[in-house]
C-alpha cells in the first residue's frame, strides 16, 4: 500500500497532486521532439526486437507451416485439439523459431503469417483453400502458445502488449502488438483464447494502463489492491475503458433527454431554447471527438457506428444551419417560419437514430453485443444485394425513360417511374400506368422488373441473411469476444494525455487554445488535473467506491494464493477440505481417463503389436530351448556309445585274457 498522507490523498482526489516526474532542463526539447518526430522508430534501440530479426522469425514460421500443411485437407484435422497435424512437436518448433531471446514475438510473427496467407488466398484463387488452411494453422498455433503460457506477467507484457515491427521494402513498419493485430485481422480463434481475454479483461478494468512517459508501453496499475478510498479518487482513472464506457452511456442518456425536450417543445418563433443550445453543444463535442479519433488512430478505426453517427450528426448540423438561417429573417416572416419548420422536421426525422445510438454503448453486455454482431454481418452481406439492385434499377430506369421520351420527347413521368420502381422493391408493385409506355413494351418491362426484384433479388437477400446468421451463430461467443476486444482497443489505441470525454472535450479545446501554446507543460498538466478533478468528481466518487471494494477482493485472492481476478465458485467453496491424492481418487481418475493424444484405433494397434512382440519373443525362447535340448540329446548319445564300446572292449579283452 502506498504511504500517502491525509492531505496528499485529498489533493490527489481533487486533482491537485503533482503526478509529473522530476523534469530536467532539456525536457522541453524532448517534448518538441515528440511532437515533431513519430513516437516509434526514432532510434533503432527502441525496438524490443530488431525488425530484421522479427522478419526472419516470420519466414521461419512460414516455412514450418508450409511443411506441416503441404496439401489440402479437412479443416477439422487442423483445428481439432490433440490432432495429428498440429502436434506438441510443431508447437515446440514454433517456439524455437524465436530462440530464447526472441521467444516473446513468436505469436506476433504467427499473426503476420496469418495476414500473409490471407493475402495469398485472395491473390492465388487456385490455391485459396490451401492458403486458408495455413492461415487457420497459424491461428491454432498462436492460440496454443498463448494458452500454454503459465507466466501471466510475461504473457501480458511481453507476448501480447509489447509492440514489434517487420521489414517491408527495406523499412520497418509501424509497431503493433498481438492485441492490435488480432483485432485488426479479426482472428477470432486467437481472440477467443483464455490468455488473450484475460489481458483484455485487465485492460478493460484498468489494471493495465499506459505509461505516462511512453503511451506505447503498458504497465501494471500499482494501487489496485489499495483499500484507501481517496487513493482511487484520481482523475487519471477516467482513462480506464470501463469507466469511459459508463461515462459515455451517461452522456448519451443526457443527450437523448435533451433531444426529447427539444423535439417535444417546439418554439413557434424559431428561437433556440436552453435544451436546444445544450443539445447542439453536445453535437459539436461528439463531432470533434470523432474527428480527433480518426486523426490519431487512422481510418482503420472507422466502423459501422462511425458512419451511423456521421449521418446523425450531419442531419443535426443541417437542422442547426436552417435554424440560424431562419433567425436572420424578421420575426413572424414566412422565411423564418419556413426554415424553422424545416429545422424541426429534420430534427424529428432522426429520432429513431437517436434511440438506436444507445446500442453503441450497450454492446459490452453479451445480449446486445451478440445481436449487434449479427446485425453488422447482415449489413455487410446486404452490400451484394444493393449492388445488384442498383445496377438493375439503373438499367430498367433507362428503359422506362427511353419509352417515355419516345412518346412526346419529354421525360415528364420520371417521378412516377421512380415511385413505381420503389414500390416494387418494397413488395407493393403498381402496374397501372405502364400500359401507355410504348405499348406493349412498357408493361412487359415492368413485369420483368417486378419478377427480377421480388422473386430473384429478394430471395438472394434472404439467402445471404440466412448464411450470415448461420456463420455468426456457430461462432457467437468468439464473435462477441472479438467485438468486446475491439471496443476495449478503441479506448486505449489513441490515448490522450488528458481524458476529456465528449462533450467535455469542448472544455479541453478552450483550455488548450488559451493556455497550452504559451504555458509550460508542468503548470498546464496541473491545471488540467484541477479541471478534470472538478468535472469528474461525481463519477470519481462512484469509481473510487467500486475500486475500493475490488481491492478487498484482490487482497483476499492474494491471501489464498489465487489470481487477482479470481472468483470463488460454488464448486470451489469446499475444495480446501478435500485431498484427492490422499484418498487415492487421483489414481482412480488417471486410470480411467481417456487418452486424447492418440486415436483409439492407433492405441489398439499398438497394444496388439506389443502382444505380438511378446508372443514372438516367447516363441523365440521356446525355439531356443527346444533347439538346445535336441543338441544336448544328440551329443549325449554318441558319448554313451563310445563309453559302452570301450567297456565292451575292455570286458572282451578281460574275458579273452581270462580265457
Amino acid at each position: 500500500m502506498p504511504d500517502l498522507s491525509r492531505w496528499s490523498a485529498i489533493d490527489r482526489a481533487l486533482g491537485f497532486s503533482d503526478r509529473s516526474r522530476p523534469r530536467r532542463d532539456d525536457d522541453w526539447l524532448r517534448e518538441e521532439e515528440r511532437a515533431l518526430i513519430p513516437l516509434f522508430g526514432r532510434r533503432s534501440e527502441q525496438y524490443a526486437v530488431p525488425p530484421l530479426e522479427v522478419t526472419k522469425i516470420c519466414l521461419r514460421l512460414r516455412r514450418l507451416i508450409q511443411e506441416c500443411i503441404p496439401c489440402e485437407m479437412d479443416e477439422s484435422r487442423i483445428t481439432t485439439p490433440h490432432g495429428r497435424i498440429i502436434t506438441s512437436k510443431v508447437l515446440l518448433a514454433a517456439q524455437e523459431a524465436g530462440g530464447r531471446e526472441h521467444r516473446s514475438c513468436v505469436a506476433f510473427c504467427l499473426l503476420i503469417n496469418y495476414r500473409w496467407f490471407q493475402q495469398e488466398a485472395r491473390a492465388e484463387l487456385w490455391d485459396s483453400s490451401l492458403h486458408q488452411l495455413r492461415k487457420e494453422a497459424c491461428a491454432v498455433v498462436a492460440k496454443a502458445i498463448i494458452d500454454d503460457e503459465q507466466d501471466m506477467a510475461y504473457l501480458m507484457h511481453d507476448i501480447l502488449l509489447r509492440r514489434y515491427s517487420i521489414m517491408i521494402d527495406g523499412a520497418p513498419t509501424k509497431p503493433a502488438n498481438v492485441i492490435e493485430k488480432a483485432v485488426d485481422l479479426h482472428a477470432i480463434r486467437v481472440i477467443g483464447s483464455s490468455g488473450f481475454q484475460k489481458c483484455i479483461g485487465h485492460l478493460w478494468r484498468g489494471w493495465l494502463v499506459t505509461d505516462p512517459d511512453d503511451p506505447s508501453v503498458f504497465i501494471d496499475y500499482k494501487d489496485r489492491d489499495d483499500t484507501n478510498f481517496l487513493v482511487h479518487m484520481d482523475p487519471n482513472r477516467m482513462r480506464v475503458p470501463k469507466y469511459q464506457n459508463v461515462a459515455q452511456l451517461l452522456f448519451s442518456l443526457i443527450y437523448l433527454a435533451l433531444y426529447t425536450a427539444a423535439v417535444n417543445t417546439v418554439n413557434p418563433t424559431g428561437v433556440l431554447d436552453g435544451a436546444e443550445v445544450i443539445m447542439y453543444a453536445f453535437t459539436v463535442g461528439f463531432v470533434c471527438d470523432e474527428v480527433v479519433k480518426v486523426y490519431k488512430a487512422g481510418f482503420r478505426i472507422l466502423g459501422f457506428w462511425n458512419g451511423f453517427n456521421a449521418i446523425l450528426y450531419s442531419f443535426l448540423v443541417v437542422s442547426l444551419v436552417f435554424r440560424i438561417v431562419g433567425l436572420t429573417a424578421p420575426t413572424g416572416s414566412d422565411t423564418r417560419i419556413h426554415y424553422s419548420t424545416l429545422s424541426y422536421n429534420l430534427m424529428s426525422f432522426v429520432a429513431p437514430m437517436f434511440w438506436s445510438r444507445l446500442l453503441l454503448y450497450l454492446d459490452s453486455f453479451k445480449f446486445f453485443g451478440a445481436m449487434l454482431v449479427v446485425l453488422k454481418v447482415m449489413m455487410k452481406e446486404s452490400i451484394i444485394f444493393f449492388a445488384l439492385l442498383i445496377i438493375i434499377v439503373i438499367g430498367f430506369l433507362q428503359a422506362f425513360i427511353g419509352l417515355d421520351l419516345t412518346d412526346d420527347n419529354v421525360a415528364g413521368d420520371a417521378m412516377f417511374i421512380l415511385e413505381a420502381m420503389i414500390k416494387a422493391v418494397l413488395q407493393s408493385p403498381e402496374f397501372a400506368g405502364f400500359e401507355s409506355f410504348g405499348p406493349p413494351w412498357g408493361i412487359i418491362l415492368y413485369y420483368c422488373f417486378a419478377f427480377v426484384v421480388m422473386i430473384i433479388l429478394l430471395n438472394i437477400l434472404i439467402a445471404l441473411y440466412n448464411s450470415a446468421y448461420s456463420d455468426i451463430y456457430d461462432n457467437a461467443d468468439d464473435e462477441y469476444l472479438a467485438l468486446f476486444s475491439q471496443k476495449t482497443l478503441q479506448f486505449i489505441r489513441a490515448p490522450d494525455e488528458n481524458v476529456y470525454i465528449a462533450p467535455l472535450n469542448l472544455v479541453e479545446l478552450v483550455v488548450s487554445g488559451l493556455l497550452e501554446w504559451w504555458m509550460d507543460k508542468k503548470t498546464y498538466e496541473r491545471i488540467n488535473d484541477y479541471i478534470m478533478g472538478i468535472l469528474y468528481s461525481p463519477l470519481l466518487f462512484a469509481t473510487a467506491y467500486f475500486e475500493m471494494r475490488v481491492a478487498r477482493d484482490i487482497r483476499r485472492n492474494r491471501a489464498r494464493g489465487e489470481d487477482d481476478d479470481d472468483v470463488v465458485e460454488e464448486w470451489e467453496q469446499l475444495s480446501q477440505e478435500l485431498d484427492f491424492e490422499a484418498e487415492g481418487w487421483v489414481k482412480t481418475c488417471e486410470a480411467v481417463k481417456p487418452n486424447l493424444e492418440d486415436d483409439a484405433a492407433a492405441v489398439e494397434v499398438r497394444r496388439l503389436r506389443a502382444e505380438f512382440e511378446e508372443l514372438k519373443a516367447a516363441v523365440k525362447e521356446m525355439s531356443k530351448a527346444s533347439g538346445g535340448t535336441s543338441k544336448d540329446s544328440a551329443a549325449e548319445d554318441p558319448a554313451d556309445g563310445r563309453s559302452g564300446g570301450g567297456d565292451g572292449t575292455t570286458t572282451d579283452r578281460g574275458t579273452s585274457g581270462t580265457a
